[in-house]
Order: structure tokens, then sequence, then C-alpha cells
């Protein structure tokens, strides 16, 4: 995708950062309303306009969240694509959709390159918390076990978050594959993993953003 400098290609990020076992949503590109339809396979899915223009996708109107059937998918598809002709170019992305529960819990983790202390893993509350309360801790990578638990405590949120011990020991696994990735790929400048979902006994990274 041409535009933003650095920008990796969301597909591309995704076999990255999947490569690393940490669990994303399958999705792919699609051309047309009936790709997006016959990707759904007849459940709900997450469609996204993609561009390197629009960094804040939601507040542009670039999501439409639960599309389902073969008339809302064509719709969205083409509302997506009318709304996206300003920020050209863009590509369209069709996503499953993560089960919705009062229980999902979101969270950030992200990561980046600081000129000092060279790469720092990051994590807090996701979607608009990280910003609003300011509440997020950072590590030196690569990390340890014991750093990544010692970030779930230092945040106010932490039992928010990691509200039991399953909650907990995924993080903390989550963590240290970011710090992993992070620290084998010396072209990675930034990661940002937001929102992670934490839904029933596993997370989803819904959506993620590489620079190099």
């Amino acid at each position: 995708m041409e535009g933003r400098s650095g920008l990796m290609d969301y597909m591309d990020a995704y076999r990255l950062v999947s490569s690393y076992g940490i669990r994303t949503v399958p999705g792919r590109y699609v051309g047309s309303a009936d790709e997006a339809v016959r990707f759904a396979s007849g459940k709900p899915i997450v469609m996204k306009a993609l561009s390197p223009k629009a960094l804040h996708k939601s507040k542009s109107g670039l999501v439409a969240l639960g599309v389902d059937g073969k008339e809302e998918i064509g719709r969205a598809f083409s509302s997506l694509r009318r709304k996206a002709e300003r920020y050209r170019p863009y590509k369209l992305l069709a996503q499953q959709m993560v089960p919705f529960s009062e229980d999902n819990v979101e969270i950030i983790v992200g990561g980046n390159e600081d000129a000092q202390f060279g790469k720092m893993v990051l994590l807090g509350l996701g979607g608009i918390y990280v910003e609003a309360f300011r509440d997020f801790s950072l590590r030196i990578c690569p990390i340890t076990r014991e750093d990544a638990e010692s970030m779930i405590d230092d945040l106010k949120s932490g039992h928010v978050m990691a509200k039991d011990e399953r909650s907990r020991r995924m993080i903390v696994d989550l963590l240290l594959r970011a710090s992993k990735m992070l620290t084998e790929n010396s072209g990675v400048r930034e990661l940002d993993l937001n929102p992670v979902i934490l839904h029933g006994d596993t997370y989803s990274a819904v959506d993620l953003r590489i620079l190099r």
C-alpha cells in the first residue's frame, strides 16, 4: 500500500504478528461485495477501509461492525468505498467477528523504539482508555515473565484486565511474544495492537499497525 512512509501493509503485519503466535482475527482484502459475502460464509463480519491517511478508522466512519447477509454486506461495502475515496489509496478488509460479551475486556499492547533505551513494550487498557486515563506501563525489551507480571501490577486498571488467573496468564504470554517480536525484528520501529479483546478463555488482536 502506498502512502505513509514506513507503514507496513496490514496483511504483511498480520502474517508477521501471527508468526509469533499472537492470536489475531482472520481477515482478507476484498475487491467486491461478493468476495466479502464469500468470506463471511453466512456469519457476521467486520469490514474496514484501510488507508495510511486515516489513522483513526472508527472516527473516520471507515468501520462497519457485525454486517450480516448479502444485502447488508453489499450496503456496507458500497458505503465504505464511498467514504474511503477521500483517503485514497485504500483497501477494503473483511474480518471475522469476535463474539460480543459484557465480560469482554479491551487492552492495548504496543511497542516503540526509544532513542536512548531501544525497544520498549507497552501495556494498558485498550480503545480510548489508554489516552483518557494515561494508565499504562512500559518495559525495555526483551522482557522476562517477571517483567510482564509487574507490568500488570503497575496499572491502576490491572485488576480490570487481569480479573482472574487465566486472564493474567494470557496477558503475560502476549507481552512475552510481543517483546520477542520487537527484539528479533530490527526493522520494526513501532507496534500497535489495539484493541486486543480478551474474551472467554482466549484473546484476539482485532486491529494492528506496524511502522518500519
